[in-house]
């Protein structure tokens, strides 16, 4: 395609993966060529690149990355978490995405006001840190690099900390001087001052106000000065000028009161309205950074779960060392009473691990030699070796952390009315206050009898407009309430994706479990052991002939045969002659008697007479268990039955989802009878028996398709399709990459109430983001009317600045405050 005649072409180069020979590149070049604004399209199949000569005003690299993606390639994308500094309010938010969309190859900008960070999705070799840092500093931003290491994160707290300290100076030294201009007006009490009105009481307050307008308030006139170079107004340019406007007046008020003689009343100054205005923004900011700090606990405490240091052996002797300098395969020593530098499996020794601070489960958990570990666990009880398999970022708790920082930058849908709001919010209250002004001076005295010259109730009016009006309210709503509400998850084990997941939770109305580990545990138990009562062997015996041939079996049936004879003791014997028969069961000689044991059809296949137990084999078969035919010698002797056995939470959860108006279904791959065992049990109506993993999917979609809004719950490893088809994917009991990824909501516990959990709290958190939006545009829509004096011709009602300035601090705090109700979220078990 050719280029218009006006724009200049630009050429980008993009990572492809996924070619396998010359051909795909012959395809995506063919494809991309296609495309309008696309000048010339060449591919390198060696290097693994594609150059792109492009119109910019015709097509966008974003065009064409999703072209290639659509011919079954991959253009990798980068995601990754900055911190900003410079931000003050929800105008700062909008400008600040704004900015990041303009560079090339950035798909997704997600700014958080309450984290002071920005999610950035792009396309490395297109956009890199460096742009973005640049970009955001010509608009006045400063863009930190991305904090994953802990002493990045620390060096983030010593930034938050330092901003505090700041604040509280500020904050207590416009107070003071606040309090001294307001006891110098109650001259009884300070008798020394000058008279109330005089020129010499006039210079005492300037001498008191003047510090406090340019030292205390010079982060305004700083925040200001770089919107106005960089054709912006935010909160602060609303602050400066709204106490500029008093503070000058009253300068000229006090060194040149001849020349206002025109306004043909008392002149009155305003340097105690600037400096309490000042006095309560600095106090609004300082809570507002105190309580912003606690939404951000859940990641410190995540971060502070880690040991700093590991006991590990090294040619055969133990040495200590950072945690840092853990690799994966260091054999590592864990006492009791110490934490789990990192994940790894357990080589020697036996132990019980409090795993609360990971996954939500209060009970300690038993591991023995080959059960896998989880990095910042606690070892109460026993001494053990154990191999490193996962440190660094690829560990649980990394992923972890990565997963809830991803989620508190995350935005909810419901935020973007106050997003556009917030583009426009600054200027049309400045506009406001400009009206407002003009219409008092000039047509106030027509409309009601002031006290003051019509100038000055004008610019009182003016100054309280500016004041009031809070944006920060509109910017906090939502990230404060997603950050406190993830972070509440993480401690009990749940990690909710991000603010779209919340809102979505609202729509639920079927949850699908997946049976086998989730509702059930995954392993069968024996729970019936039956003689044929004219058979010579006797139970136990039955059980030793059937553990002894099953004990090298790798089945799930038969292990739970041989742990049956274990727990009862019995002493296992040799076998020989011993075949697996794959679907059907095993056979060999123990005692020198011949063995058979499998199911029915196997009997059946090898004409073994099964007439006096093949009731009792159909009864157990149809309660859901699945009976194993002993068979000793040609003759059916007795049944071993084994069931999954149901978890005991899983009853309660599924009452507690029917209580909430929610259909509860289930899709296993066991036969119907089985299925349907499990399902009365639980008091499950929809059961989808018999379905192969890769047939789960379609389940999940007819549902879909019948206008159902889907929750699947399955344990994140092969019901991986089916919760990334559902509307919400909820992965319980794991900590795989693969259950993270696909699902919306990850459970790290094995506890299935956590399912009733996750929703309750998602349900919660979209209530207070609702009523923090709610407050915060009914506090504008009330306060800025107010300010701008509609009440006064009516009601005599009048909002002077200094309670207008309490007010704009009161809504940001009260924002804030309200999300943080949140940490009190308890599950109703």
């Amino acid at each position: 395609m050719t280029l218009t005649q006006t724009s200049q072409p630009r050429s980008v180069t993009f990572s492809v993966k996924g070619m396998s020979c010359a051909s795909c590149a012959a395809r995506i070049e063919k494809k991309v060529g296609e495309l309008e604004g696309v000048e010339k399209a060449s591919v390198n199949f060696g290097a693994e690149q594609a150059k792109i000569s492009f119109d910019p005003e015709v097509v966008s690299p974003l065009n064409v990355s999703e072209a290639i993606e659509n011919l079954g390639f991959e253009v990798p994308r980068t995601r990754k978490i900055f911190p900003v500094e410079g931000m003050t309010c929800a105008s700062c938010v909008a400008r600040v995405e704004k900015k990041l969309l303009e560079f090339l190859g950035v798909k997704d900008v997600q700014v958080n006001l309450g984290t002071e960070r920005t999610t950035i999705e792009y396309i490395s070799s297109l956009a890199d840190f460096r742009d973005f840092q640049k970009g955001l500093k010509d608009i006045g931003y400063i863009l930190h690099p991305e904090s994953v290491e802990s002493t990045e994160t620390d060096a983030e707290e010593e930034r938050h900390q330092e901003e505090v300290r700041s604040l509280n100076i500020l904050f207590l030294f416009s107070a003071v001087v606040s309090a001294l201009i307001m006891l110098s007006n109650m001259r009884a009490a300070i008798p020394f001052l000058p008279a109330s009105g005089s020129s010499g009481f006039q210079y005492w307050l300037f001498c008191l106000a003047t510090p406090v307008q340019f030292w205390a308030g010079w982060r305004f006139y700083r925040g200001m000065w770089t919107g106005l170079i960089h054709g912006y107004s935010d909160m602060n340019t609303l602050i400066a000028v709204g106490t500029s406007a008093a503070y000058f007046f009253s300068v000229f008020a006090t060194f040149f009161p001849g020349s206002l003689s025109f306004l043909g009343k008392e002149v009155m100054v305003y340097y105690d309205s600037s400096t309490m205005i000042i006095t309560l923004v600095l106090m609004g900011r300082l809570l507002e950074a105190r309580a912003k700090g606690r939404t951000t606990d859940a990641i410190r405490k995540l971060i502070g779960l880690q040991p700093k240091t590991a006991h590990i052996l090294r040619d055969g002797n133990e040495i200590e060392v950072p945690i840092s300098d853990v690799t994966q395969g260091d054999e590592i020593l864990v006492r009791p009473g110490e934490k789990i530098p990192v994940d790894g499996t357990i080589l020697e020794g036996t132990t019980s691990i409090d795993e609360s601070m990971v996954t939500g489960e209060s009970v300690p958990v038993d591991k023995t030699v080959n059960d896998s570990i989880i990095g910042a666990s606690i070892n109460k009880t026993g001494f053990f070796r154990y191999r490193a398999t996962r440190v660094g970022k690829d560990s649980v708790l990394s992923h972890i952390i990565k997963l809830v920082q991803e989620a508190q930058g995350s935005k909810a849908p419901v935020q973007r009315l106050a997003d556009r709001v917030a583009g426009i919010f600054v200027p049309l209250v400045i506009a406001i206050a400009c009206a407002a002004f003009a219409f008092w001076w000039l047509l106030g005295p027509t409309i009601t009898e002031m006290q003051v010259s019509s100038f000055l109730f004008a610019l009182t009016i003016f100054i309280s407009v500016m004041i009031i009006a809070c944006p920060c309210a509109l910017g906090l709503a939502t990230p404060t309430a997603i950050m406190v509400g993830t972070g509440k998850g993480a401690e009990l084990g749940i990690l909710i994706k991000g603010g779209e997941t919340l809102e979505q939770v609202q729509k639920i109305d079927t949850v699908l479990f997946d049976k086998t580990g989730t509702l059930t545990w995954g392993r069968p138990e024996v729970t019936d052991v039956y003689v044929d009562p004219e058979s010579p062997v006797s139970a136990d015996e039955l059980l030793v002939l059937a553990g002894s041939l099953e004990k090298g079996s790798e089945h799930s049936l038969g292990k739970a045969v041989v742990q049956e004879a274990e727990q009862r003791y019995l002493t296992m014997k040799e076998v020989s002659d011993f075949t697996s028969l794959p679907g059907f069961g095993v056979r060999g000689r123990v005692d020198g008697k011949e063995l058979i044991l499998g199911n029915l059809k196997l009997m059946d296949e090898n004409q073994v007479d099964v007439s006096r137990i093949r009731d009792k084999a159909e009864q157990m078969a149809g309660q859901g268990k699945t009976p194993m035919i002993v068979c000793v010698d040609g003759k059916g002797s007795g049944i071993v039955a084994a069931r999954d056995t149901v978890k005991p939470q899983a009853r309660e959860a599924v009452r507690k989802l029917r209580r909430m108006g929610l259909n509860v279904a289930m899709v296993t791959g066991d036969n119907r009878f089985t299925a349907e065992s499990v399902a009365r049990e639980l008091e499950i109506d929809s059961v989808y028996s018999e379905v192969l993993p890769e047939d789960k999917v379609g389940g999940v979609k007819k549902l879909i398709e019948q206008g159902r809004f889907v929750a699947m719950v399955g344990d994140g490893i092969n019901d991986a399709p089916a919760l990334a088809k559902a509307n919400i994917g909820i992965a319980i009991g794991s900590g795989t990459d693969i259950a993270m990824e696909t699902s919306d909501i990850t459970l790290m516990t094995h506890d299935i109430n956590a399912v009733v959990d996750a929703i309750e709290l998602s349900k919660k958190t979209l209530e207070k983001i609702r009523q923090n939006l709610f407050w915060a545009f009914f506090y504008n829509c009330l306060g800025i009317p107010i300010a701008a004096g509609v009440l006064y011709p009516t009601f005599g009602l009048l909002l002077k600045p200094v309670f207008a300035a309490a007010a704009m601090a009161f809504s940001s705090v009260s924002v804030v405050s309200n999300s943080l109700l949140l940490k009190n979220f308890r599950p109703s078990r």
